[in-house]
């Protein structure tokens, strides 16, 4: 029997990524393509969905032609996606009537203060778990029917059929055969019930979105179909689904209640297991659906930095202060700390656990002796400080300490701030020996829907740490900066001032 290989597809916010596996965990090939972003007005991003099937079709080729392979070795398809971003397409001709609307699109954020004033806030929360915001997927599907010519009809006479990117994708590599989605990226369209685990009629009434739209929402790890389209010769099963954050959970192997993972990349993005009930957040978190193995769901608490890895590209884009993202870390090494400068990298706004839109960045505390690198150290201390607070909102919904933080994420390559993480957080932070745990969370839940990994021991088994951060500061001193971010934070909030 020829070796069989386990394929992730991870589709990103800027780039299209293939990943094979081998039973190991290990990383046979990857191939990756970046694709265009479109911003047609201030707060809007746009990605044209031809092109991220297009990359994601190309980089499936290019991964599986490098170790000589085709759709014999394939096992299984999992796939991984940049989640919220929304895709709507004509049922007859296959055409995207609008392009991707991507979650980091603002134009709806006039739309979602009005329904504040409308008092809808708590019932949308209690069905959904989420925060309204113009971040999820429900606002931007209105967004489209209100705004394409003709949609609104079409979509009442049953024509148009929306997804987010991995519903696209099936949709792509069954030439339309499922319509489908799981339960964690149904979870992030605000239309989603995690309690009933149904699309909710009384969020689609609201937002007049017919359910004739809506996918089919599946497990995250079950055979959903097989592949049609001329890419694989062979009809590979697609049996694995999760929106990044989850699948990335997943990988991380934080399967235990309690356990929290970090992935420090253009954004950062915390999620906590919280076992098989929803947390209800009183700090301003989002309660989601991790995955749903067989007839088992487990959920999540999980709070969204805007602004993470991003800041880094500022320094070199905007500040100038480095020629390269690489470069900041030795920057900010020379120099023993801050010298009292913060940087509160609010670039488009404050995600957990403050939610202030409005909210725009601040570098406080310069003096004359401020020099680059102590701007570039505070950016990455700024980082850490936003995962302190989420990290912080956590133990206090779950009660109970975090026993350590698991990273991710290319900036969780930077030793500096991963140290400067755990001596804030007075917690052993851990770097696994393999860090695209997304894909690597897609893959898992892929193979063991059709028996590639025999169970979750067996998958369990492969995590290896690569590097243990613990802390080493002093308490005195972190307490009392901690106080100086939180008085920072306090400059540029709008609304809601921390206490």
């Amino acid at each position: 029997m020829e070796q069989q290989y386990i394929l992730s597809l991870d589709q990103g916010t800027s780039s299209s990524r293939a990943i094979v596996f081998d039973r190991k965990g290990s990383i046979c090939s990857v191939a990756q393509r970046e694709f265009e972003q479109i911003f047609p007005r201030s707060g809007w991003v746009e990605h044209n969905p031809h092109q991220i099937w297009a990359s994601q079709a190309s980089v499936i080729a290019e991964a599986i032609s490098k170790i000589d392979i085709n759709g014999k070795n394939i096992a299984a398809i999992g796939i991984t996606n940049q989640r919220e971003t929304t895709i709507v397409w004509d049922r007859d001709t296959e055409e995207p009537i609008y392009n991707a609307i991507v979650w980091q699109d603002r134009r709806t954020s006039e739309y979602c203060d009005q329904l504040r004033r409308e008092g809808v806030v708590e019932m949308i929360r209690s069905k959904t778990g989420l925060i309204l915001d113009a971040y999820f997927s429900a606002t931007k599907i209105k967004w489209i029917l209100d705004n394409v010519p003709g949609a609104r009809k079409r979509a009442d006479e049953g024509k148009l059929m929306f997804g987010t990117v991995e519903t696209w994708l099936m949709w792509r590599l069954t030439r339309g055969d499922i319509h489908v989605t799981d339960v964690s990226n149904a979870s992030r369209t605000m239309l989603f019930n995690i309690h009933t685990l149904e699309w909710d009629k009384e969020l689609l009434d609201m937002f007049g979105i017919p359910l004739s739209m809506m996918p089919e929402v599946k497990s995250s790890s079950e055979v959903y179909g097989h592949t049609t389209s001329t890419l694989f010769a062979h009809h590979v099963p697609i049996s694995g689904s999760a929106g990044d954050q989850q699948a990335a959970l997943f990988g991380q192997m934080c399967i235990e209640p309690g356990s929290v993972k970090n992935t420090y990349g253009t954004g950062c993005f915390l999620l906590m297991n919280s076992g098989e009930r929803p947390i209800e957040s009183k700090n301003k978190l989002l309660t989601t659906i991790a995955w749903k193995l067989g007839d088992k769901v487990t959920y999540a608490l999980e709070g969204s930095i805007f602004v993470g890895g991003s800041v880094i590209q500022w320094l070199r884009d905007s500040l100038k202060c480095i020629t390269s993202s690489a470069e900041v870390e030795a920057l900010a090494e020379s120099v023993p700390d801050t010298d009292g400068v913060y940087f509160v990298p609010a670039l488009t706004g404050l995600g957990a656990p403050y939610w202030d839109q409005y909210a725009r960045g601040a570098i406080s505390g310069i003096s004359r002796g401020t020099t680059t690198a102590h701007i570039a150290r505070a950016a990455l201390e700024g980082i850490a400080y936003q995962t302190y607070d989420i990290v912080k909102a956590m133990e206090r919904d779950a009660e109970l300490p975090i026993a350590n933080l698991k990273v991710d994420g290319g900036a969780s390559r930077n030793n500096l701030l991963m140290q400067f993480q755990s001596d804030i957080l007075n917690t052993d932070v851990m770097r696994p020996r393999i860090t695209e745990t997304t894909a690597l969370g897609a893959a898992y839940l892929a193979g063991l829907a059709v028996g590639y990994w025999s169970d979750l021991d067996e998958v369990r088994s492969q995590w290896q740490v690569e590097k243990v951060f613990s802390p080493s500061g002093d308490l005195a001193k972190v307490a009392s900066e901690i106080e100086g971010w939180h008085n920072a934070v306090n400059r540029v909030l709008t609304e809601y001032p921390i206490k």
